[in-house]
């Protein structure tokens, strides 16, 4: 997304206290390791985040240790490669599970999409809930990568009639992350969704606090001003927690 102008501190202040409780605080990275998401847990217990997003390896010592903190595990399946191997998918979010997770972030299989198989990205999201029904479901769909608006609205119609809890833009592994045109045809198609209500995470890119200022905006014109909460909209990122917290400290 273009750079916007730094806000005021007072604005940037009031962004930064809507936009924390709303983060999944992410390690996804290749040299992550047990020392690195503990102090992550950590970083997350103190602030009042949503939610932690790690490795599946890391699922049962972060459970452990947020037990009563109120945030919540999430993890990868399937996770950056979006394959479509849908039994080792399900294999791994049972696993998972029992680890402890509250929450599965799952790549579509966005390249069998593309190459017109609909119904097996149906099958993967279909088979996945069915092995996650009383856990949160977010899935990938990789919008840098479909990048045709079409696409992008089929992705999430899709993954949203399957049972999807949350759609969510991307790996932030890819070239193009989270945009803002993506994030709105995905609002529309949960606007105009029929029956159980369903959310959005934003993920890949957001570093300042006027990326989450623009994405929450957009969640305000389209959705309404009394719809963003933890329940209905997340934000995937690390660098944008610490500049979310020195936006607080400078309005003090």
């Amino acid at each position: 997304m273009t750079a916007s102008a730094p806000l005021p501190p007072q604005d940037a202040a009031r962004v930064a206290r809507r936009a924390l409780p709303l983060l999944d605080l992410t390690d996804l990275s290749e040299t992550s390791s047990a020392a690195a998401v503990e102090a992550l847990c950590e970083t997350a217990r103190a602030s009042g985040v949503a939610a932690i997003c790690v490795w599946p390896d890391f699922v049962a010592g972060s459970a452990r240790t947020l037990r009563g903190s109120g945030v919540r595990v999430a993890t990868v399946i399937n996770f950056p490669e979006g394959g479509d191997d849908a039994a080792r998918a399900v294999a791994d979010t049972r696993a998972t599970l029992a680890d402890g997770a509250d929450e599965i972030d799952l790549v579509l299989p966005y390249r069998a999409l593309m190459r017109g198989d609909a119904e097996g990205a149906r099958g993967m999201v279909a088979a996945v809930r069915a092995a996650c029904p009383d856990r949160l479901l977010k899935v990938i769909l990789e919008t840098g990568e479909l990048e045709d608006p079409d696409l992008i609205a089929r992705a999430s119609r899709l993954s949203l009639e399957a049972g999807a809890d949350f759609i969510k833009t991307s790996t932030g592994k890819t070239p193009v992350s989270a945009t803002l045109p993506a994030a709105e045809i995905m609002l529309e198609a949960i606007r105009a969704r029929d029956g159980r209500p369903a959310g959005l995470k934003v993920s890949g890119g957001l570093r300042r606090v006027e990326d989450a200022s623009a994405y929450l905006a957009l969640a305000d014109r389209v959705m309404g001003p009394d719809w963003v909460s933890p329940t209905t909209f997340r934000i995937g990122a690390s660098a944008l927690h610490a500049e979310l917290v020195r936006a607080l400290e400078a309005a003090r």
